[in-house]
């Protein structure tokens, strides 16, 4: 009787990967993935989202450009922990402050010839508006010109002195649309009607409590 032939196994393939070779990739891929997480994530919070980040940056640069100073610092929690609206707070962290504990009741919107209690104010920035304090010893001219620029800005716009800043005026608002929110205070001594624009157009409306801005117009 013939003998049956002997079936051999089958061989595997040399260039077929072997399961820890699967697993070893998969793992470095799920690692790759968490590491570019974890960066992003760090850039956000550092930074913002990339458009914030450059409209910031932008803003900044012209600012420094009219000789003025521009700084933005994490705004603390927006509570109404003030009882008396010429009181203040030792949370604020800009002078005059951006951001924060404030007054219930925000000051109107408007122009004025006398001081505004800063705890309306910040209440002011929290719906978005933004403020221009001009010191004692800025001329009558500059002035004038922060006037003219108010009248061309009036809807959340506050205009009025603050007579410590001396011979400074005082640009500020309270910014939620980047994380954490932030508050931005440039202090100038000359006018500089780009750079003024600049901040606005950047900052003006975005406060953490959203009204639109037909809300803030001039007596409301």
């Amino acid at each position: 009787m013939a003998q049956k032939p002997r079936v051999q196994a089958p061989k595997q393939r040399s260039g077929a990967p072997s399961d820890d070779g699967r697993s070893r990739r998969l793992l470095a891929a799920v690692g790759g993935l968490l590491a570019a997480l974890v960066l992003g994530g760090i850039l956000f919070f550092a930074l913002g989202s990339g458009a914030d980040a450059a409209d910031v940056q932008a803003v900044r640069a012209d600012l420094e450009a009219a000789g003025c100073t521009f700084v933005g610092k994490k705004a603390p929690p927006g509570e109404h922990t003030i009882t008396d609206p010429g009181g203040t707070s030792p949370k604020w962290n800009t002078d005059p402050p951006t951001a924060g504990p404030h007054y219930a009741i925000a000051a109107i919107f408007n122009a004025y010839d006398q001081e505004v209690e800063l705890a309306r104010l910040v209440h002011n920035l929290e719906h978005g508006g933004v403020y221009i304090l001009y010191g004692k010893d800025v001329p009558a001219s500059t002035v004038e010109q922060l006037r003219g620029f108010y009248d061309d800005h009036k809807t959340g716009t506050v205009l009025a002195p603050l007579d410590r800043l001396g011979d400074e005026f005082a640009v500020g608002a309270w910014y939620a649309h980047s994380d954490p929110a932030m508050g931005y205070l440039a202090k100038c001594t000359t006018y500089d009607e780009k750079a003024l624009a600049a901040f606005f157009g950047a900052f003006q409306f975005k406060g953490p409590e959203h009204f639109d801005p037909s809300d803030l117009k001039p007596g409301d």
